[in-house]
């Protein structure tokens, strides 16, 4: 079987995990290994956007870069490809959420958002949500200008996720502003995974937007009640 990311943070009878390149995004293999129809797979068109869509009855997927829901019976999920899978699960009212956040996604505050979307429609607390944070381009594989950095300092506040080059450019490590994000948010720390796996410094694991110079596949993090 291909290999999974499984993180340890969420309950058992959650389905939780972060692809690698083996499997990738190949729909038809997940819906294999977990036993459901592909029809139950949902994945939204992402536009490196800040809008949160919220299944309920609706299942046509339409353009966002973070999906909520309580719907049992269903796998949602995320593309990535450098950029920072994140899955969410409520334990108190079985509430489930996936996110992607590149730079433009982190700067937007899109996790902040799929939390308060968490908040507001479905009266989840802080304490209740658990977050796992998946492989992504880290650290010093993640060159930016000063521009990049700062929309991601306005949108993160002060933190230990960047730092200044000799040569004038930033390195930003967007896993961890998006950690930072959540805690603002009122998330305990106990209760964010984060993965130390750069998709950069991976080539052969994983696939990375920068490493194959913008020719590459995806890699996923899916979620779900089954």
């Amino acid at each position: 079987m291909d290999r999974l990311i499984c993180p340890d943070i969420f309950d058992g009878h959650i389905k939780a995990f972060f692809t690698r390149k083996s499997l990738g995004v190949d729909i038809k293999k997940i819906s294999r290994i977990l036993s459901i129809k592909r029809e139950e797979v949902f994945l939204p068109v992402q536009r490196h956007t800040d809008k949160v869509l919220v299944i309920d009855l609706n299942f046509k997927s339409t353009i966002a870069d973070a999906v909520v829901t309580k719907r049992k019976g269903i796998l949602i999920g995320v593309q990535v490809a450098d950029c920072v899978p994140i899955l969410l699960f409520d334990r108190r009212n079985s509430i489930i959420g996936a996110v992607h956040a590149g730079w433009r996604g982190t700067a937007s505050q899109i996790i902040k958002k799929t939390i308060k979307s968490m908040f507001e429609y479905f009266s989840s607390s802080p304490q209740d949500i658990k977050i796992a944070i998946g492989p992504s381009i880290r650290w010093d594989c993640y060159d930016v200008d000063f521009e990049v950095k700062n929309a991601v300092y306005n949108a993160t506040g002060k933190g230990k996720y960047y730092k200044k080059r000799s040569d004038g450019k930033y390195c930003v490590d967007l896993s961890s502003a998006n950690m930072y994000q959540a805690l603002l948010m009122g998330i305990p720390e106990e209760n964010i995974w984060s993965s130390n796996e750069c998709t950069y410094c991976n080539p052969n694991e994983y696939h990375s937007y920068r490493y194959g110079k913008d020719c590459t596949g995806r890699q996923g993090g899916f979620i779900g009640i089954l």
